[in-house]
């Protein structure tokens, strides 16, 4: 008897009738020896024979019982993957570990993220499986999120290294191949040379591809490797044959060429990789490190790490808030841009709400937690973005799709061809024509069809300041047909202006602007600075105030050249008696139109306003009507209250509003158009933003924004211009014509020539020429894209 223990965790026990009757239950299992369930730790421990029961079968009949085994999740970065079959193949692998409900590899973040319930899959077991696929991994840790970093850095180095040997070695058999056709013989034409060059090429940089195939093969499929494999051995084993039988064709150059091609294929498309733990990196680096807090009446600076739930802590002028919290003393205004996306501060008294990492701006204040670590706003923003980020699906490449039927057929052709001329007496004419096709369907060109397009239209998509993290999303982004913007900082400036300047009751309009931007220099609110730095452009003298003092929630009082200034909104001209009927109509208007109203009364008299607002980027308009003309769905997302979003969609012509959005819900609404059926874009700019870029199929980051939108996006937008995403969804449809051009070229070529092949009008000498002069065809027609504008 082979017994095992199993210890679970089980939710929603309440009295001890819940665990009396989960053991009773398990205890009724064939093959379990005991079972015991722990009502205060909600844990249920069985020890049972493996032979006659399985860890699924315990956690099923708990599940039946009506109590539930929550699941866990293991993160594992899986090195060796370059392909969609790679991918699937790691799926399928792991899905048929024991107790494993669900799998998602992604092969563009080399994660495979498994979900199992808590206690039954051992973690060893999941790294078992990933290497009887093929491959290695290793179990990702919150604490190192730098092993990903480390993994592509070691993939690049070991591909470049691999590609300047390569072509070191590879080099010397070309100009052999020309020197024979010259009929020119010496060193690098003589057999053995060429075999002594050509034979690490193919063992140890090719290795890649060996191991590719062979694994292709064993998982029941035949992807490109097969065929590098194929074509490249019956090149070089065929040269080795002509070798020792004293016949002067050899075709070493061929295998040599196509395996380094192959090999630049691949390390362009491993650069190409997006950079995802730097996005969780820079989020986990605005949590602040350590707070201020009050133990036992004396103030200490501890770890964030040791603070608990109910401390009072001390947050000063310019400090971050460490973590969420309720105000308990004091009062401030609060940058929460990374969080709403909003760049006015907010202002904050006691009872007030206060969320982690964001910035007090100035003034001081005690807040008790209320929440702590994982808990926090900032860590379910980090976990949405690895969720959203997990959670993509590889695109199936066009060639990928291509070779699972392309290269059984020519492996067939090539078998058929040989067993004809083997049958009819010509064994050499067999082999030889065999060899030719095999030569000829080498991949090569197909290889070559997708990076260097990809390589091109990246390239010149930064020309005009457009950032593609890779192929995939350059790929991905002429599918949209709905896109959502962020308002603030994406389709607005995100920073406060003077729009409008009112004077009344015997007040000009730069005497107003002189009283308020004298005031409102002490004050550090950006509202304030507007005001300021309006008054400035207009050339007015200001001056310094006897007296000032910030009213939270409402505005400012001050004294200035002896005289009672109030600048605020209406709640503060209120405890001022200050009548407002004269202006009521424009202060109504103003707020129609989104805009701030800054009422300024002097000596207890309305003296005007000065209205503040968001204004509108000048390329917005154009920009969102293309988008509209090319057939998107463009919608407006934001975390500003209904009225001014309205006010600010209708000004760029977008009908589809959606207004007072947390973070987590811009995801969401991603996610609901995503189940429409749609393929979605995102574009913003702020770390509030970085869940929803992260989830869309293609997340479009303005490069003035913060580094996490951009780390989390697939396309940065350089220059905070809208009009680069029109660019870029027109640059995605210009790639993908130009790459489906070169998938034809580079199968015309083989279609054409393996059936020629097969009759014996190729030898291998000439297919390897025609092989390459369709390399030469792709990549002409891929540089045709620099003419792109």
């Amino acid at each position: 008897m082979s017994t095992e223990k199993l210890t679970v965790d089980v939710v929603g026990m309440t009295c001890a009738a819940c665990s009396a009757r989960i053991e009773k239950s398990l205890n009724k299992l064939e093959g379990v020896t005991s079972a015991n369930v722990n009502l205060l730790a909600n844990k249920a421990t069985v020890e049972f024979d493996s032979a006659a029961t399985n860890k699924d079968m315990i956690v099923k009949t708990i599940e039946k019982t009506g109590y539930e085994v929550p699941l866990a999740r293991e993160t594992l970065l899986v090195e060796g993957m370059t392909c969609a079959a790679c991918s699937a193949r790691v799926e399928k692998m792991l899905g048929k570990v024991e107790g494993v409900v669900k799998v998602n590899v992604n092969l563009s973040t080399n994660k495979a993220i498994v979900d199992f319930p808590s206690g039954v899959v051992e973690t060893s077991a999941l790294i078992a499986a990933v290497e009887k696929a093929g491959y290695k991994a290793q179990v990702q840790r919150e604490s190192d999120v730098d092993k990903e970093k480390q993994m592509r850095e070691k993939e690049i180095k070991s591909l470049k290294t691999s590609f300047i040997i390569s072509l070191i070695l590879t080099a010397p058999l070309v100009a052999a191949m020309f020197f024979h056709m010259a009929g020119q013989t010496n060193i690098l034409t003589n057999g053995y040379f060429q075999w002594a060059l050509a034979t690490p090429v193919q063992f140890i940089i090719g290795y890649r591809f060996y191991r590719g195939a062979y694994h292709s093969v064993r998982g029941g499929g035949a992807n490109m490797d097969v065929l590098i494999a194929l074509g490249t051995s019956a090149a070089y084993f065929y040269s080795i044959y002509n070798l020792f039988n004293m016949v002067h064709e050899y075709y070493f150059e061929a295998s040599a060429v196509i395996i380094t091609l192959i090999v630049l294929g691949k390390l362009f498309e491993a650069i190409a990789k997006g950079k995802t733990s730097e996005a969780i990196k820079k989020l986990m680096g605005l949590q602040p490190k350590t707070a201020r807090v009050i133990r036992n009446d004396t103030e200490m600076d501890i770890d964030i790490d040791d603070l608990l739930v109910g401390d009072i802590i001390v947050v000063r002028p310019g400090e971050k808030v460490p973590v969420d919290g309720i105000i308990v003393e004091g009062s401030s205004a609060l940058d929460e841009s990374m969080i709403t996306g909003e760049s006015i501060p907010v202002d904050k008294k006691e009872g007030d709400q206060v969320i982690g990492a964001t910035i007090n701006k100035f003034g001081a204040f005690k807040f008790k937690a209320t929440k702590i670590g994982k808990d926090t706003v900032l860590s379910q923003i980090i976990r949405l973005v690895e969720d959203a980020q997990g959670s993509k699906a590889p695109v199936q490449k066009l060639a990928d799709k291509i070779s699972g039927i392309f290269v059984p057929t020519v492996l067939v052709i090539a078998l058929v061809t040989f067993l004809i001329f083997y049958f009819l007496g010509d064994f050499n004419t067999g082999l030889i024509n065999a060899v030719a096709i095999l030569v000829i369907a080498c991949p090569c060109a197909l290889g070559l069809a997708t990076p260097t397009a990809i390589m091109v239209g990246t390239g010149k998509g930064a020309e005009n300041g457009i950032l593609i993290k890779s192929g995939e999303h350059l790929e991905m982004a002429h599918k949209m047909d709905a896109i959502i913007f962020d308002k603030t900082g994406t389709i607005t400036k995100g920073e406060p202006e003077v729009t409008d300047v009112e004077a009344v009751n015997g007040f000009d309009e730069n005497e107003l602007l002189r009283i308020a931007g004298s005031v409102e220099k002490t004050s550090e609110h950006p509202l304030g600075q507007a005001i300021v730095g309006y008054a400035e452009s207009q050339l007015v003298m200001l001056k310094d105030a006897e007296s000032f003092a910030a009213v939270p929630g409402k505005g400012l009082k001050a004294k200035f050249e002896g005289r009672d200034v109030l600048i605020g909104n209406r709640k503060l001209m209120n405890e001022g008696s200050i009548d407002l009927t004269r202006m009521e109509d424009e202060i109504s208007s103003l707020e129609e139109q989104g805009k701030t109203a800054m009422i300024v009364s002097v000596d207890g008299k309305l003296a005007g306003i000065i209205a503040v607002a968001d204004q509108i980027k000048n390329t917005s308009l154009t920009a969102i009507k293309e988008l509209q003309d090319m057939g998107l769905q463009v919608y407006m997302i934001t975390g500003d209250n209904e009225r001014t979003a309205k006010a600010i969609a209708s000004q760029v012509g977008i009908g589809n509003v959606v207004a007072d959005v947390l973070p987590e819900h811009k995801a969401s609404k991603v996610e609901e158009l995503k189940g429409q059926g749609k393929h979605v874009g995102m574009v913003g700019d702020g770390i509030n933003d970085a869940p929803a870029l992260a989830a869309a199929d293609v997340g479009f980051a303005i490069g003035t924004g913060t580094d996490v939108a951009m780390e989390a996006a697939d396309i940065t937008l350089m220059r905070g211009d809208l009009s680069g995403v029109v660019t870029a969804i027109r640059l995605s449809h210009r790639t993908m014509k130009t790459i489906k051009q070169n998938l034809f070229w580079a199968f015309f070529y083989n279609s054409v020539g393996i059936p020629f092949a097969a009759l014996g009008f190729l030898n291998p000498m000439i297919a390897g020429a025609a092989m390459a002069f369709s390399s030469v065809s792709v990549v002409t027609n891929s540089l045709r894209l620099r003419n792109f504008k």
